[in-house]
């Protein structure tokens, strides 16, 4: 794992996402790369929407001494840290560090079980989220000690969650993890035999050339499902894909894959269809 970018915003949350990505960074030799998005207020902008550069400047500045002092911390020594400073639209800037440093994973903090709140302004985790093309690793709650043995990755096992799954195995190596592969099954139009299920899985790990065993697990929804059976095997992390811009896998329709994100209380990570 080459480098792992961390946006923060000197938030107890990006904090403990720094944290965690630091452990990371320590076990594989990797880069950091830590990304703060300057957020330039209206009320220092023109009617068009124009910032003088001597503004852009002092607020640089600014943040940079934020900056120093947010990673002025012990558990950072050692660590390559690259601090950069990025302003406008997070997302977009997230993606573009991400290609241009070939980063491996980005990590984020979280605001807890109430719903997955931005540590930016506006909906840009969601976005980073939606839009990356490397995982994106989102943290909850404080985790002293991030060594995920138990790894869940659940998805409808159509083919084209193959390139996730293909991401979630080498991230579960690198993590040493167990990787625990479900297929939820609910009532209603998505149900399926056991039979049914057992094709579908066949097939789908004969095409990706891969000799996996997969758990079902029956529920109510999906959501509950994922949640339920992770929480039935101590998972420490739970994996869904995502179809970016066009929204969450279909397997995760609407809004559950945002639910699981948000009610879980264990690490979540997100891999891009």
């Amino acid at each position: 794992m080459k480098s792992i970018i961390v946006p923060v915003d000197f938030s107890e949350q990006s904090e403990k996402a720094l944290k965690v990505a630091a452990t990371i960074a320590k076990k594989h030799d990797s880069e950091l790369l830590v990304l703060h998005m300057l957020e330039l207020s209206p009320a220092i902008m023109s009617e068009s929407g124009y910032v003088s550069q001597e503004q852009v400047v002092h607020l640089i500045k600014i943040g940079e001494k934020r900056f120093n002092d947010f990673l002025d911390k012990p558990y950072l020594k050692g660590i390559k840290i690259i601090p950069i400073i990025k302003h406008y639209k997070v997302f977009n800037e997230v993606s573009e560090v991400a290609e241009k440093h070939e980063a491996d994973l980005i990590v984020m903090g979280s605001h807890g079980t109430d719903g997955l709140q931005e540590i930016f302004i506006g909906s840009n985790t969601e976005r980073v989220v939606r839009t990356s093309e490397v995982p994106v690793l989102v943290i909850k709650g404080d985790i002293k000690k991030f060594k995920p043995e138990r790894f869940v990755f659940a998805c409808d096992f159509k083919d084209e969650n193959i390139p996730a799954l293909v991401k979630a195995i080498n991230l579960a190596k690198a993590f040493e993890s167990k990787l625990h592969l479900v297929y939820i099954n609910t009532p209603g139009d998505e149900f399926l035999s056991t039979e049914d299920i057992y094709n579908r899985v066949s097939k789908f790990l004969n095409l990706a050339k891969l000799g996996l065993e997969v758990e079902i697990y029956n529920d109510y929804t999906v959501e509950k499902g994922v949640l339920n059976y992770s929480e039935s095997i101590a998972a420490d992390l739970i994996g869904i894909p995502t179809h970016g811009r066009k929204g969450l896998s279909h397997f995760f329709m609407g809004s559950i894959g945002e639910n699981i994100a948000n009610h879980s209380n264990t690490a979540v990570v997100t891999f891009k269809i």
